[in-house]
């Protein structure tokens, strides 16, 4: 049985050792490849590494290089959007899609939140969620034993300080973890798309319009909508998905699932 528990874990480190070192090996090629101007093999390594070593920001961010530099304007929003929403405070990947925004024809703006409602948001994207949560359980470290003083200090001074720091921190806590419930929901939201391809022309219906009493408007690539709703339809035997979408406050049709990739 030693025997055998032995050579497990020479293959399971063996294995892991492989892994590691071939995802690392890809990232390097491709940023090699970027580097060097050959940004089709570098999005190639890029893509592959999002499949072999999973998701990060910093991920997202280089393959919307790739695919900015490739001239496909709405597919690099899309990443620098998904690199965004792993870790808001990625400047690079913010200073980038702020740039791409500019270049595309249609400037719509699908938030409706308010100036109250968009201070909150600027916090919350100060840090990821789980920089949040680790706050929340210092100040909650903190929160006890600042009760603690209270409860067993002599003082009146040092239970004043328990007293009133404890209230102080108890709010903190409630904050940070609101916070940090916020922004996890946020990576979570799958109701933001970009569109994809060139130009599309939406529906009044989930089909594809019969004339031009059923065309809504056009949506040109890069552009940001927000999906209310979604519907499964059958056409020549094959499931087509429709999404019900607003482009903003006076623009809602329906597009074609082909047309979009979800943030």
């Amino acid at each position: 049985m030693k025997k055998i528990y032995i050579l497990l874990t020479i293959f399971v480190a063996s294995n892991c050792f492989y892994l590691i070192s071939n995802a690392q090996s890809l990232s390097s090629k491709a940023e090699a490849a970027y580097t060097a101007d050959n940004y089709i093999e570098a999005q190639r390594l890029y893509l592959e590494a999002e499949k072999k070593e999973g998701i990060s920001s910093e991920l997202f961010f280089n393959i919307g290089n790739t695919y900015y530099r490739l001239g496909n304007k709405g597919k690099a929003i899309l990443y620098y959007e998904r690199a965004l929403n792993i870790d808001p405070s990625n400047e690079e990947a913010r200073t980038n899609l702020e740039f791409v925004n500019s270049k595309i024809v249609d400037k719509t703006d699908v938030d409706e939140a308010n100036i109250i409602i968009k201070s909150f948001q600027d916090i919350r994207n100060i840090m990821t969620s789980n920089n949040w949560a680790i706050i929340a359980i210092i100040l909650f470290i903190l929160l006890l034993s600042a009760i603690a003083l209270y409860v067993f200090a002599t003082s009146v001074l040092a239970r004043k300080v328990g007293f009133f720091g404890g209230f102080a921190l108890a709010i903190l806590v409630i904050i940070t973890n609101y916070y940090a419930f916020s922004s996890r929901n946020k990576v979570e939201n799958r109701h933001y798309a970009i569109i994809t391809t060139q130009s599309v022309t939406l529906s009044t219906s989930p089909r594809i319009p019969k004339d031009k009493s059923e065309e809504a408007f056009i949506l040109n690539e890069g552009t940001k909508i927000y999906i209310l709703d979604s519907v499964d339809n059958k056409t020549n035997g094959k499931i087509e998905r429709w999404y019900d979408i607003k482009a903003d406050d006076t623009h809602r049709a329906w597009i074609k699932k082909d047309n979009i990739d979800i943030i």
